[in-house]
């Protein structure tokens, strides 16, 4: 009897799960559009606090933005009234108030927002501490995509350093705009508004600063703007009240600066790539010298470095698809936090503040969860937020898991393989390959959307990390290197070989999409072959010789344009397109700088002549992906709509 009970009880909490797993329905687009997300931004001055930021959809226009304080044991958050145009960046030396930039008169001024007391709504007018004519906070990227610091607080909390164009306004900006490189210089002021002064008004191009610890000393971070140079450099000075003592010239790009071993030394991200992107961990004498890559043999990617208030550097390191935080001592990197379901995104981020108690908040991520903030107990980290789980408790979602092949040219590469919810193993299924942005990026083992929105659509998808991608190694990466067309398209394809000998993908039925690099990676790939079925591109550049953009391409292929044609016109897919069979739809932003649009307008308009299946669409104000959520729902429908008609 003990056993048929135990029988009945085993199949009665059976059928409640499978009738719960029932109840849930298919992602998609929809619920991608309002599934809230959060990201640690700041830890209070006696570390007992974490502010946080929630973003989420809609259904029109852009991400919405929610500030919470959650205490660093965990427990209920507290939903912080901020006004509008007030976008917080930590907190003031007391904690009683957040600083941050706050829109005046249309221009971005660094700002404070004195904190409500617990349990009241009331919000206080910021308190504007500049009034720089340009304003705060540069409206410029650094050479490689990331954008620039606007405001840090020093050690002690009595100053702020911030990055500024300390040129006069444009009177003619309404009436037209000066295409020039954009200038940024270090502006310091006391905590209260007072003293405001252009330290190192010499450097005109910095794109990071960090304080010493004593707070007597700028370590500034400088790199070559695009307009007006062909090759990137790098510099870094060291800037105080009385001047500034140049320390190296980086001849690459670099990112990240800050001060260790007692502020004898600086550290920061560089590399020997010709592609650019940083990917090791450098250091110079604080006094000037030779800088030297401490990690030469790194078999990983170090994506970020952070230097907290008592001198330790942090970094996030990419080993593969899944990133962790390492601590950089006695020049090695040392594995100390990961993620085991799935990466870290951004952290630690601790107190600015030297006397604070030392708290380390973390942003992590998984495929069934959307990014979150997790504390550091000892070596472990506890999730202290969960923001999006009572919405995707709803929806279904399939498996998604790393998995390995060697390409039959013998490369080994990895990839992020998500399943439908239903998947039946010995099934073949409508296959999406989807190759990533950047190409100098890789896709992470967390939770990505646009991804989740195809397998809600009964597709297996499969995101190859080819090479050029990050995580892998400075070889792996620098690959790409003037063979961004051969290289990236074999491994990629070698993708769709993998998932048809696993018994996933039904050859009949293949598909691929990508945006920006991917995008190129799609309308390149449908002028080498006509395996795929149908093929959606985003933002993809189609002709490297005409290519202009607001970041350096050069990293690709450093040659003049004007002087060696040919090399630019080898992978340009317009010079391609009577090799196209596949129907191709392309999407384009209609203000997109990274890529312009008349890069897939070109395209579109040699395939549409020649009697090719193709269609564009663009988006009126749309960047290099669209901001506004009307849009984004637009491209999904799209894109089922091109897949409905071409890979039924």
């Amino acid at each position: 009897m003990r056993n048929l009970f135990l029988a009945f009880a085993v199949l009665f909490l059976f059928s409640i799960a499978a009738a719960t797993q029932s109840a849930r329905h298919a992602f998609t687009v929809d619920d991608a559009a309002t599934l809230h997300s959060a990201a640690a931004v700041a830890v209070s001055p006696d570390s007992k606090n974490v502010l946080y930021r929630v973003q989420f959809g809609g259904a029109k226009g852009p991400d919405n933005t929610e500030w919470h304080s959650i205490a660093a044991a965990g427990g209920e958050s507290r939903h912080l009234t901020i006004p509008e145009r007030f976008e917080p960046s930590g907190f003031t030396r007391d904690g009683s108030a957040l600083y941050g930039t706050f829109e005046v008169n249309k221009m971005a001024q660094l700002a404070t927002l004195a904190l409500a007391p617990a349990g009241t709504a009331a919000a206080a007018t910021p308190l504007p501490l500049t009034a720089l004519p340009r304003g705060v906070g540069s409206a410029g990227i650094s050479p490689f995509g990331s954008t620039y610091t606007t405001a840090v607080i020093s050690p002690g909390g009595s100053h702020y350093a911030i990055l500024a164009d300390p040129r006069p306004p444009d009177p003619l900006s309404d009436v037209h705009t000066v295409i020039e490189a954009v200038t940024t210089s270090l502006y310091v002021i006391a905590a209260d508004g007072s003293g405001g002064a252009w330290w190192c008004p010499a450097l005109r191009d910095v794109v990071q600063v960090a304080w010493s610890r004593d707070g007597n000393s700028i370590a500034a971070l400088s790199q070559s703007p695009k307009i007006g140079n062909h090759d990137v450099r790098s510099s870094i000075d060291v800037c105080s009240a009385t001047g500034s003592r140049h320390v190296a010239t980086i001849n690459n790009a670099a990112d990240g600066i800050g001060w260790i071993n007692g502020d004898k030394e600086l550290v920061f991200l560089s590399t020997t790539s010709p592609v650019l992107t940083p990917d090791h961990v450098w250091a110079v004498a604080a006094e000037g010298g030779t800088p030297l890559d401490r990690t030469p043999k790194l078999q990983g990617s170090a994506l970020q470095l952070s230097v907290d208030a008592n001198g330790n550097a942090w970094v996030i390191v990419a080993r593969g698809v899944k990133s962790e935080v390492d601590a950089f001592r006695n020049n090695s990197l040392i594995p100390t936090y990961q993620w085991p379901a799935g990466t870290i995104d951004d952290g630690p981020v601790s107190s600015q503040i030297a006397s604070a108690p030392q708290v380390q908040a973390f942003t992590v991520a998984d495929p069934q969860h959307t990014s979150n903030v997790a504390i550091a107990h000892g070596d472990t980290l506890q999730k202290i937020t969960n923001e999006g789980d009572d919405q995707l408790a709803k929806v279904a979602l399939g498996e998604a898991r790393a998995v390995h092949w060697t390409s039959r040219e013998g490369i080994a590469l990895e990839g992020i393989v998500t399943f439908p919810a239903d998947y039946q193993a010995g099934r073949l299924y409508p296959f999406m390959v989807l190759p990533h942005g950047g190409p100098e990026l890789n896709n992470s083992l967390g939770f990505d959307y646009r991804t989740r929105i195809f397998p809600g659509m009964g597709y297996i998808v499969l995101q190859p990390q080819y090479r050029g991608s990050t995580g892998y190694g400075t070889e792996f990466m620098s690959a790409i290197y003037q063979h961004f067309g051969d290289r990236p398209y074999r491994d990629v394809d070698s993708a769709t070989d993998y998932a048809i000998a696993q018994g996933w993908a039904d050859p009949n039925r293949l598909t691929m999409f990508g945006w920006s690099a991917g995008g190129f990676m799609t309308c390149w790939t449908v002028t080498q072959t006509n395996r795929y079925k149908a093929a959606i591109e985003g933002a993809g550049l189609t002709d490297w010789l005409s290519l202009t953009s607001d970041v350096w391409q050069t990293d690709y292929d450093a040659r003049w344009p004007d002087k060696d044609p040919e090399a630019f016109l080898r992978f340009s897919a317009a010079m391609h397109s009577e090799s196209v069979t596949t129907p191709l739809l392309i999407l384009h932003g209609a203000a997109d700088q990274r890529v312009p649009t008349n890069q897939g307008r070109e395209l579109f308009e040699v395939l549409a002549a020649r009697g090719k299946t193709t269609r564009m669409v663009t988006y009126p104000g749309s960047p290099h992906f669209p901001t506004v959520w009307e849009q984004r729902q637009d491209v999904f429908r799209e894109i089922a709509a091109w897949l409905a008609r071409y890979n039924p």
